[in-house]
């Protein structure tokens, strides 16, 4: 199928070592010449000087000292114990470093002390500024905090009661109770263990190469929203044709949105940005993934192959082989446990709807001001709200591992709502028609009641 964009916007289609011993007491070096050594037998003299010596240390000393009849000098053929060369490598013990303020490297190390020094470091902040006479070995680390961060994933504790001491009373706070969805550690495939930390990286993540949500007015001319609207439908239903897994269409119209912010393009190429976009989408998200003939058929043989590679080619080089970026679809699958965490058997309908409130923003450019994760935080809202009005959408389990309170949604529920009532009327209908299939369970013929401010 060809997409054709017209001007009035409304048509269109879019080795190990060994130790060698030399026989020491059968001859000796001096001066570059071997020369024999015979041993001195022993004489009654000698042996009752031995006999007088009381200590070992005497024995080495006469031993040591004895002179042959050339006047040389015998050195004792002794041997150290295994404790001696023990001693001898024993690395030198250091004084422990008990509290560390505040660490300043400039050649060398100067050290504030603060607190009174402890055997443990806690809530200790370091400091680490390194600089040396060449400026490639100079380094910088300075940790600061940003408010545009989400806060750490906490650590794996089932505790609910928080005591603090202040003045010598203490004070017990009480924390709304979670549960914990990460207690599982016999699957494998959930990375329990990691779980926190893994989603903590891509919140950080998608703080990252975030297109603008105006970037159709201020990069494109020729291109206009109604124009990718209509990319963005035409592309659900080739996934849906070749079957491809949620993650490849959310990639793709990212790897669009993306490619758009900061180049120029004529509209007569956009349908070709759009399939080359789900080429790549495709090899890093599909076990099979389509072939390049099979894009180029589906758009009726507008584009040849040649222009799919250059246009492939463009687009890489634009992403500089970095292309992968957490969706919508990478956080909900972990929200939509959190929310469904207390039900004794998963809600089939809301996971299904979840999904198709996500996926209805991808056709709207003015959801790009949103996180991926807000989006589908309040996804999992509205879903929670349409199934279930007798009770608030959201709790303390949800608010724990989304880090959004209500209040942080409410402008993105609101106008998700909007489109899962199509109060604009909007045409493109692809991805409706998706989720009016009895494989989803018709989720799309749901509709949400009036969002009261008390839920906010």
């Amino acid at each position: 199928m060809k997409l054709i964009f017209c001007q009035d916007e409304s048509k269109g289609v879019v080795g190990s070592s060994q130790q060698s011993f030399s026989t020491m007491g059968n001859e000796k070096a001096v001066s570059g010449n071997t020369i024999p050594l015979h041993p001195r037998p022993i004489t009654r003299a000698l042996a009752r000087a031995s006999s007088n010596l009381t200590t070992s240390s005497e024995v080495a000393a006469t031993s040591t000292t004895l002179i042959n009849n050339q006047g040389r000098v015998l050195r004792a053929n002794s041997k150290r114990t295994a404790s001696d060369d023990k001693n001898a490598n024993a690395p030198k013990k250091r004084a422990v470093l008990n509290d560390i303020t505040n660490v300043t490297c400039e050649n060398k190390i100067q050290i504030k002390k603060g607190r009174a020094s402890s055997s443990k470091v806690t809530n200790a902040k370091v400091q680490v500024v390194c600089t040396g006479t060449n400026e490639a070995s100079s380094c910088s680390f300075i940790e600061k905090p940003s408010s545009q961060l989400p806060p750490r994933p906490p650590g794996r504790s089932t505790s609910t009661v928080e005591r603090s001491c202040v003045g010598g009373s203490s004070t017990v706070a009480s924390i709304p109770k979670f549960i914990d969805i990460d207690s599982d550690e016999k699957d494998h495939l959930l990375c329990s263990l990691y779980a926190p930390e893994i989603h903590y990286n891509m919140r950080v993540a998608e703080l990252k190469r975030r297109p603008s949500p105006d970037f159709m007015e201020r990069t494109q001319r020729d291109v206009t929203k109604t124009m990718r609207r209509i990319l963005v439908d035409w592309l659900v239903e080739v996934s849906e044709e070749y079957t491809l897994v949620p993650d490849t269409l959310y990639l793709t119209v990212y790897l669009i949105d993306w490619f758009l912010h900061g180049n120029y393009i004529e509209r007569q190429r956009l349908q070709l940005l759009g399939v080359t976009c789900m080429l790549i989408a495709s090899k890093y998200e599909e076990i099979y993934a389509p072939r390049i003939e099979e894009f180029c058929f589906i758009t009726d043989n507008t584009y040849t192959r040649d222009q799919v590679l250059e246009m492939e080619s463009q687009v890489l080089k634009h992403f500089s082989f970095q292309i992968y970026t957490p969706t919508s679809k990478t956080f909900l699958r972990r929200f939509l446990r959190a929310a469904q965490a207390s039900h004794v058997m998963p809600s089939v309908e809301m996971e299904f709807l979840a999904n198709y409130l996500t996926e209805l923003t991808l056709v709207e450019c003015e959801f790009l001001k949103f996180l991926p994760s807000v989006i589908a935080a309040s996804a999992v809202f509205l879903a929670k709200w349409t199934m279930n009005q007798s009770n608030n959408p959201w709790n303390a389990t949800l608010e724990h591992y989304t880090t959004y309170k209500a209040s942080d949604l409410k402008a993105c529920v609101q106008a998700l709502q909007e489109l899962q009532l199509n109060t604009k009327e909007c045409p493109l209908n692809s991805i409706r028609m998706k989720y009016k299939q009895d494989k989803f369970k018709s989720v799309a013929v749901f509709t949400s009641p009036e969002l009261p401010d008390m839920l906010f």
